[in-house]
């Protein structure tokens, strides 16, 4: 039997004859933040990723998907096994009804014209806080946190960026998970840029500018934050993934629950859960 693996041929590849691994490779990432109207962009889903994590033949492993929080709430988080990647943060609303939220990453501050609203911090080693904001016209939203670095903070007619993700090689090819969602404001006659999305599928518009609509929801299965909108309407973040790999030489699961996506690359056999599910070795 052969197989191609990632760009090279195996000729005697056998996925029953080498054992079962004793330790795997993961990526997990929560569901990413909502965010709130006229407000702060939703935090990232908090990524966790890491080689040599140990498992038990026979045993079984529970995988789930955290979902995007629909507008105005927070994510929900992500399980492989022990592994639990925290729900991004819900984006601040418009003068502070809905207080950013904290969680994998952090909510960006909502606008307010009275209040100094505050960003909602992170979860370490998972993501970071979300942008802020100030009380000077035109009040812009603060963008959410991100897995790789914090959102950025809304001044005077820009409203924050979401913070940028993380890059993975985990299925053979550079992907970005996490990224947090832009913020907007509102400034009556005042014209306002919306933050645009962090790299990772978080919600943005570069082009956005106040009185358009552009709901932006976070990108499905990257846990990327919600985007914010002038217009009245939240929208959600971007559901959750949990990918493992191990050497392909070892042999394929005993069972999988979930109907994970497999691959082969670089050497590697690759499950990716974008449903919930298990998975026995």
């Amino acid at each position: 039997m052969s197989a191609n693996l990632g760009g090279f041929i195996s000729a005697n590849f056998d996925p029953f004859a080498a054992g079962k691994p004793t330790t795997v490779e993961y990526l997990v990432v929560a569901g990413g933040g909502g965010s709130t109207a006229i407000g702060g962009g939703g935090g990232a889903g908090g990524l966790l990723t890491a080689a040599g994590f140990a498992v038990t033949a026979g045993a079984n492993n529970t995988i789930t998907i955290g979902a995007g929080g629909a507008g105005s709430t927070s994510g929900a988080n992500s399980v492989f096994s022990s592994i639990t990647a925290i729900g991004g943060g819900r984006g601040g609303s418009n003068d502070s009804t809905t207080p950013a939220g904290t969680g994998g990453s952090g909510g960006g501050a909502g606008r307010s014209s009275s209040v100094q609203t505050i960003a909602g911090s992170g979860t370490s080693g998972q993501g970071n806080a979300g942008g802020g904001t100030s009380i000077t016209s035109p009040y812009p939203g603060g963008g959410g946190g991100g897995a790789g670095s914090i959102g950025v903070t809304g001044i005077g007619k820009l409203s924050g960026d979401g913070g940028t993700g993380l890059c993975s090689t985990i299925t053979g090819q550079r992907v970005f998970y996490a990224g947090g969602g832009g913020g907007v404001g509102s400034g009556g006659s005042n014209i306002v840029t919306a933050g645009r999305g962090g790299a990772g599928g978080g919600g943005g518009n570069p082009d956005y500018l106040f009185g358009a609509t552009a709901i932006m929801d976070g990108a499905s299965n990257t846990g990327g934050g919600g985007g914010s909108d002038s217009t009245g309407v939240s929208a959600s973040g971007g559901s959750g993934i949990v990918i493992i790999r191990y050497p392909a030489s070892f042999s394929a699961p005993a069972s999988t629950t979930g109907s994970p996506q497999i691959n082969y690359a670089d050497g590697y056999q690759i499950y990716t859960f974008t449903g919930s599910g298990t998975v026995t070795f």
